[in-house]
């Protein structure tokens, strides 16, 4: 059974740092891009960073550059993501994926198979 579980989600205040991982069972996912995904109280799911298998090609959405770093260790199969400078608005139920294709793809929410099932980041003021 294939699955992605994220840890290391929590509560923060605004401008510390967590880490969140995402490791992997079932499968490999050493030759997949994977990313990461987060979803606001009332809002749609969105896309927040992208990475491709080997690690050297990332794609981040505009409101985390700067402040977040994907990164992924293929041979512990895990996937992780640092959150720096945190926001108020970065408090989200936060998700990691795997998919086929090419990183980019996550970018327009396409190209994902597997999905984890969250961890809740909650950043107060």
């Amino acid at each position: 059974q294939v699955q992605l579980v994220e840890s290391g989600g929590g509560l923060v205040q605004a401008g510390g740092s967590l880490r969140l991982s995402c490791a992997a069972s079932g499968r490999t996912f050493s030759n997949n891009a994977m990313g990461w995904f987060r979803q606001a109280p009332g809002k749609e799911r969105e896309f927040v960073v992208s990475i491709n298998w080997s690690g050297d090609n990332t794609y981040y959405a505009e409101s985390v550059k700067g402040r977040f770093t994907i990164s992924r260790d293929n041979a512990k199969n895990t996937m992780y993501l640092q959150m720096n400078s945190l926001k108020t608005e970065d408090t989200a139920v936060y998700y990691c994926a795997a998919g086929a294709g090419p990183p980019w793809r996550m970018g327009v929410m396409r190209g994902i198979d597997y999905w984890g099932k969250g961890t809740l980041v909650t950043v107060s003021s």
